[in-house]
């Protein structure tokens, strides 16, 4: 049994973890500990306190009591919005107080482009145009061509949790311009696990989402490799081994 932690902020999307676990249909067992987050609002002050060291730190002692061997902080804006160098500070310390691997839903988007060879994306996001401009930024820091930057202007992660297929669909198309080679999602409040299908065949390409990402990169911190088609492309490269 491969055992992978999440810190995950408040509570919106958290039941996409299941639900990927069932779909790995594996070895592998999800543990999710909730990060408190104050003000739930898609604002630069409310976002950077929810990733303060102090908050992201009292999650991981039950990490590792569960036996996790990586953890993964799974939000996307509370591990951007330090800039490159800044979500390297914070995966360092979070390292350092987990005592394993660790990274961010940020870093996992810049692995998970190049995992599948990705060389411009599109980038749809719930947040308002500031914060996705900073996401952006983020993703060329890590050496990505970002040619297209959606922002539907979402005021919190409840509303964004609150959008079903229809509303990801929306974005994700609104997002989509030919050139990009992949569409990418992020947002850890949004439900996307189970819609990952529909949108790799609505758009006739790559779609990666916060919450499926985030669990990749738990993965290949754990150095596992597991084929699961109904979560998309970055869940079918090669090689593949299944247990």
């Amino acid at each position: 049994m491969t055992a992978l932690g999440f810190l995950y902020p408040g509570h919106s999307a958290e039941d996409d973890y299941p639900r990927i676990e069932q779909l790995i249909g594996s070895d592998i067992r999800l543990d999710v500990v909730h990060i408190p987050i104050g003000e739930d609002a898609h604002r630069m002050d409310a976002l950077r306190e929810i990733a303060s060291p102090e908050r992201l730190a009292a999650g991981v002692e039950e990490l590792r009591m569960a036996g996790a061997e990586s953890v993964v902080w799974a939000c996307t804006s509370g591990s951007f919005l330090g800039g490159w160098e800044g979500a390297h500070e914070q995966v360092r310390a979070l390292a350092l107080a987990a005592g394993m691997p660790a990274s961010s839903t940020s870093f996992a988007f810049v692995h998970a482009v190049r995992e599948i060879k990705a060389a411009r994306v599109a980038v749809g996001a719930p947040y308002p145009d500031d914060v996705a401009a900073l996401f952006a930024d983020f993703l060329r820091a890590g050496g990505t061509e970002v040619v297209a930057v959606r922002g539907s202007g979402a005021a919190t992660a409840a509303e964004a949790g609150a959008w079903g297929e229809a509303e990801v669909l929306a974005l994700a198309r609104q997002a989509d311009t030919p050139d990009a080679d992949a569409v990418l999602l992020p947002d850890n409040a949004l439900h996307t696990a189970a819609h990952i299908p529909a949108l790799e065949r609505e758009l006739g390409k790559p779609v990666l989402t916060a919450n499926q990402v985030t669990v990749w990169e738990g993965l290949r911190l754990a150095d596992r490799r597991v084929n699961a088609p109904t979560l998309g492309a970055l869940f079918t490269r090669e090689p593949i081994v299944q247990v």
